[in-house]
């Protein structure tokens, strides 16, 4: 830890800080480093583990799932799959050259294009899209536990988690349309002919590409900038008791300065709670988007 780096709270290290400058060093392995970041994340990946795989169970008896806690991540789950996933991924009727009403008068489907008693064409997409918002909140969460952090506040586990996010839509998007079909669809209709009509597909063909990656590169920025701005935000004001102590201020200013930044910290910590939902919902919600894009013809 560097007495000199305001930003060592928020950065991966190789160790665990505790109470009173003590802390846990973790080990190298063959040669490889485990860092806390590392850690912290295999940690989101067995809370959700287990607890989905808890629910999962419970769920698969056919029966109403019963207990506070599991209902509380069962309606979660049931809100992004009913809320977010299939409105916005649809029930891939439309590029099949169906009607209006695609028959789901005849089909007991809903106002949604589904039915609550069977599997929707969206759910194939869900296990994805679920395993992001829950692994990101876990992530996003434990930042807000005393000497832990968020992994999600770097932008190599950020920028895996957008990588994870261009291959999924990538491999859907071939998977439903195939790869000349995936591609394809990236050259919008110019209503051009020739030569002409070539150069500007060609020209579209190259800046839609360049959008498809722009677009999941900014996944991993956004949710980098958005969790590491918090935290160094919640130090930055924590950091004014210390800085005021050493400055040698009178008691009744260092008081002052000691209870604004006890107010501040608890203020800035539940808006980062917010924060860490919400982050983890936009991330989920712009990766839905790019999947439906890449899987229907537009």
């Amino acid at each position: 830890m560097s007495a000199s780096d305001p930003f060592h709270h928020v950065r991966d290290a190789n160790y665990f800080e505790l109470p009173r400058g003590l802390h846990i060093d973790l080990p190298e392995i063959a040669g490889f480093q485990v860092t806390k970041f590392m850690v912290l994340q295999v940690i989101a990946a067995v809370i959700v583990f287990v607890i989905f795989k808890g629910l999962a169970k419970r769920a698969r008896t056919g029966q109403p799932v019963a207990g506070r806690f599991w209902n509380f991540w069962e309606a979660i789950a049931l809100f992004l799959r009913d809320e977010l996933i299939r409105p916005t991924i649809g029930d891939g009727h439309h590029d099949h050259g169906h009607d209006d009403d695609h028959g789901h008068g005849d089909h007991g489907h809903d106002a949604h294009g589904h039915s609550d008693d069977g599997p929707h064409f969206a759910d194939q997409y869900a296990p994805f899209i679920l395993s992001c918002f829950f692994f990101i909140l876990i992530c996003n969460l434990l930042g807000a536990i005393p000497w832990m952090g968020s992994a999600t506040g770097n932008i190599n586990v950020t920028g895996v988690l957008a990588l994870c996010a261009f291959g999924a839509t990538t491999i859907y998007g071939v998977q439903a349309m195939g790869v000349g079909g995936f591609f394809g669809n990236l050259i919008p209709d110019t209503g051009m002919s020739g030569a002409a009509g070539l150069a500007m597909s060609i020209g579209m063909f190259l800046i839609e590409l360049l959008g498809f990656l722009i677009k999941h590169t900014i996944l991993a920025l956004r949710l980098f900038g958005n969790i590491m701005g918090g935290h160094t935000a919640l130090a930055i004001i924590l950091g004014f008791i210390a800085v005021s102590y050493q400055h040698g201020v009178s008691t009744g200013l260092w008081a002052t300065i000691t209870f604004g930044s006890v107010a501040g910290q608890v203020g800035v910590g539940i808006l980062e709670l917010l924060v860490a939902v919400l982050q983890a919902y936009v991330f989920s919600f712009l990766a839905t988007i790019f999947i439906a894009g890449s899987i229907h013809k537009h």
